[in-house]
């Protein structure tokens, strides 16, 4: 008799345990990665993800058409850069900024411009030709457009 009512705990427990699962998995499926987004000068063009990186990386720092790339973000902490650093660039943020110090302090290059909030990044891609970032959501604006790449 105990064996069966141990056997039908472990089964209630696992059912429990089955259901937390899936709405985890559910939830996980429901997180938007952000989007870049360029002004509207940027050349449209078949970019890869090697390019992005190497854009947000400051390695590469002139689009195809030899126009200097102006590069925004947003801070280490503000959760959009979080999740731009990990699900668009595939890399951790300490990993961006690491790059970004060493090239800065070693002399060979810059880091791009920081800004406090998505509002500031609207701003800056519509008045900055050939500049890129990063939103939350794709804003409705003639001035900008979001950067396609695979």
């Amino acid at each position: 008799m105990e064996t069966f009512k141990l056997h039908r705990l472990c089964s209630h427990r696992l059912a429990i345990l089955l259901a937390v699962f899936t709405v985890f998995a559910a939830c996980s499926h429901a997180v938007r990665s952000a989007e870049i987004i360029v002004n509207q000068s940027v050349p449209a063009g078949s970019y890869s993800l090697n390019d992005v990186r190497a854009i947000f990386t400051m390695q590469q720092r002139f689009w195809p058409n030899g126009k200097q790339i102006k590069v925004f973000t947003l801070s280490d902490l503000n959760p959009v850069h979080r999740d731009f650093v990990k699900n668009n660039l595939n890399m951790f943020p300490h990993q961006l900024r690491r790059g970004w110090d060493r090239m800065v302090f070693s002399g060979t290059g810059n880091a791009p411009v920081k800004l406090d909030s998505e509002e500031d990044m609207i701003d800056r891609l519509i008045h900055t030709p050939y500049s890129i970032g990063y939103l939350n959501s794709s804003p409705e604006n003639e001035k900008i457009r979001l950067f396609e790449y695979q």
